[in-house]
């Protein structure tokens, strides 16, 4: 911890030299993150399966590949973002014109979590690297051998007046909000967020912050059940619903409830087996502490679990549970889940819907089932939310074009392609003014008839 304020005055003096601010330097160094990425996938499969027991094809889809693309997009595209922007002036100023010029903030934090632990370190260290900041990345503790990894990455690929890397716990956590940086991304708890924003206000910097909530999965009559299930139950016990975006409930039609119930428990027996907690496959919940929480949800709502509801203590896996028949106030539905438990609950028309979602904090995503186009517009009119789907579940996402951040309780700011960018940019205007002519009515004294050419103006 002693050595973190050396860390950061490190980067200071890194920035202050100017390399990050060239194109080049930086397109060379996300080249050399992409070539190592690469080079080393058989070690970040290794780390995921070590810290959260992920398959290869969930370790690959959801963190490795994810972290290529957007590698592969922002090297594209990332001469064009860095470019002035040319803009109109006004009569008023004639003649003049005025550039937006994308400059980086300068040294930023990046504390990422430990339910994606490279994807969700890596991709926010593109968009740093790209708007040419230099950053002191905080790792998950509760994923050791990713955060390791990371480091290890980050030595290779980057200086480390650049990019470091800084493990531990709480302690150091509360050390590195305790400096001043001129950028904070988090990802993670609201509860957590908070404080970090508090943080952030003591000097006043800019924070973007990536949180979670409770989002909503809604299936109305028109859907195609079976597809619904099938889609739901992928992203719902991917990374055994260790998922910021996964649905967080579902609520069906009435009409459709026991039939998207009966297709759903189906639909767990084809993907994940008869006994999830001895599948290889499975992903495992990350330590003792949250595994003994998800067991007493499930504890207090035992009389209503319509599939699953068993567990391995031994590699502490949580079978993929259905609750059906609970109301609004049930215990698991005060706060956001956040493992493999999915409360099925009902709805008779979509004004009920909305009345029920907006009763919660704005939620990160929100996924609707519909073959209907006013349920989707009505939907997407009168619900907030931060992004989501229709007809599918978190594979948003994938899309480096689709900003991704949550609103109100589940986030502030975005990232992803050229928001993430955007999140790590200044953009400076500056409005150029002619040196050979200047208008005087300007200047005092003044006169009516400048008053009188100014109002017309």
């Amino acid at each position: 911890m002693s050595d973190i304020p050396a860390m950061l005055q490190e980067q200071r003096v890194f920035f202050a030299k100017g390399d990050t601010k060239d194109v080049r330097f930086r397109t060379r160094c996300l080249q050399s993150l992409a070539k190592w990425v690469r080079c080393n996938n058989e070690a970040i499969l290794s780390a995921l399966k070590t810290d959260l027991n992920k398959p290869t094809f969930e370790a690959y889809a959801a963190e490795i590949g994810v972290v290529l693309d957007e590698l592969h997009f922002t090297l594209r595209h990332i001469k064009r973002w860095t470019r002035p922007k040319y803009v109109f002036s006004n009569l008023k100023n004639f003649p003049s014109y005025g550039r937006i010029y994308p400059e980086p903030y300068g040294v930023a934090l990046i504390m990422s979590p430990w339910n994606y632990p490279f994807m969700l370190t890596v991709v926010p260290i593109i968009a740093a690297v790209a708007a040419g900041n230099c950053a002191i990345v905080k790792t998950s503790v509760y994923a050791p051998v990713t955060s390791k990894l990371i480091a290890r990455m980050c030595t290779e690929v980057f200086d480390s007046g650049h990019i470091t890397v800084v493990e531990g716990g709480r302690a150091e956590n509360q050390t590195l909000l305790e400096q001043r940086f001129d950028k904070i991304f988090f990802t993670g708890s609201t509860d957590v967020g908070r404080m970090v924003m508090a943080a952030g206000a003591k000097y006043l910097t800019p924070v973007t912050l990536e949180l979670g909530g409770k989002s909503p999965c809604v299936v109305d009559q028109s859907a195609n059940i079976k597809l619904a299930a099938k889609r739901i139950v992928w992203g719902k016990f991917i990374n055994a619903g260790q998922t910021c975006v996964a649905p967080d409930y579902v609520l069906a039609h009435r009409d459709i409830k026991d039939k998207l119930l009966k297709e759903m428990t189906a639909e767990i027996r084809k993907q994940y087996g008869d006994n999830p907690c001895h599948n290889a496959d499975y992903c495992k919940i990350i330590n003792e502490k949250h595994f003994q929480r998800l067991l007493s949800l499930i504890a207090v709502e035992s009389g209503s679990i319509a599939h699953g509801g068993g567990c391995n203590k031994k590699t502490l896996q949580i079978a993929p549970t259905l609750i059906d028949g609970i109301g609004w106030d049930a215990k698991i539905m005060e706060t956001e889940i956040f493992g493999p438990i999915l409360p099925v609950l009902t709805y008779s028309t979509m004004e009920e819907v909305a009345e029920r979602v907006n009763a919660y904090p704005k939620p990160l995503a929100f996924y609707l089932f519909t073959n209907s186009k006013m349920t989707e517009r009505y939907c997407l009119q009168q619900i907030s939310f931060g992004g989501g789907c229709v007809n599918d579940t978190i594979v948003q996402l994938s899309v480096p074009r689709l900003p991704f951040g949550g609103v109100g309780e589940s986030g502030m700011g975005s990232y992803h392609g050229k928001a993430g960018f955007d999140a790590f940019t200044h953009y400076r205007s500056v409005l150029h003014k002619s040196r050979y002519i200047d208008i005087s009515l300007r200047y005092p004294p003044y006169t009516d008839f400048a008053v009188k050419l100014l109002s017309r103006l």
